[in-house]
């Protein structure tokens, strides 16, 4: 039976951020949104744990987006918001980590809103703070660093790479999404702009899924490290001093390697 539209209640969408991957970190607000839905449009990113709390009979449309494969046209999931919520839905758009991290739910809430529709926004936990934390791994400590940059690796066409430079002087942890595909021009940027070889660093593909992996090494070997172990998007970099913080970087080789640099 088709959804009338109510004209009492204005068209609404509801961005929500279905966190990392493990469903036990979807946040109460984000799994009664998700309940609540009647159409999902689900990221890929988005694991079957966390579509489980969709209500029977909702309809799930999977609009992929991953960096390096072919995606949803982004014009086009704005389109579909759009025309379901105005048919009378209750549209959730449902997005792996958080919208408003690399989430592009800007870009959708500026759509959304210049169509007439209320934007509602949940926010989800981001990989580059669950990732490292799932290793004991704290991206701030300040034994080891002030402040925590989250960039992304992926240079979009026409568009300024970040400014690794800087980065390498800023002292502050950085948690690269998106930087496998580059990253041995990305360390080669950092070493160039003075950060030391021995900085220590880690990969973490999967984050909080179980299908985790992850590696520590230091920064000299991190391009050396993601191609021998096959790491792939959806990934992360992290590179500072933090990083020693882990459990295992004490409990690895790696401590030694650095020691004798």
């Amino acid at each position: 039976m088709k959804r009338m539209p109510d004209p009492s209640k204005p068209p609404t969408v509801t961005l929500v951020g279905a966190g990392p991957g493990d469903p036990d970190l979807l946040t109460i607000r984000a799994v009664k949104a998700i309940r609540r839905a009647t159409v999902l449009l689900a990221d890929d990113l988005v694991s079957d744990g966390v579509l489980r709390y969709a209500r029977k009979g909702a309809r799930i449309v999977h609009v992929g987006k991953r960096g390096g494969c072919a995606s949803t046209p982004q014009e086009f999931i704005h389109r579909l918001m759009v025309a379901q919520a105005k048919a009378g839905e209750r549209v959730v758009r449902l997005k792996g980590g958080d919208p408003f991290v690399f989430g592009r739910g800007g870009e959708e809430c500026d759509a959304l809103r210049e169509a007439g529709i209320d934007v509602e926004v949940v926010s989800g936990l981001t990989a580059g703070i669950a990732g490292p934390a799932s290793i004991g791994l704290p991206v701030t400590d300040r034994r080891h660093a002030r402040g925590v940059a989250l960039v992304t690796g992926h240079q979009q066409h026409g568009r300024e790479a970040p400014d690794w430079a800087a980065l390498a002087r800023s002292g502050l942890t950085l948690v690269i999404y998106m930087g496998v595909a580059r990253c041995a021009q990305i360390v080669a940027e950092l070493v160039a702009a003075g950060l030391p070889p021995a900085t220590p660093a880690a990969v973490i593909s999967n984050a909080c899924s179980a299908d985790q992996r992850q590696a520590l090494c230091t920064l000299a070997m991190l391009p050396e490290t993601v191609e021998a172990g096959g790491f792939a998007s959806p990934a992360l970099l992290v590179i500072g001093d933090v990083v020693c913080a882990a459990p295992a970087w004490g409990a690895s080789d790696v401590a030694l390697a650095v020691a004798a640099i």
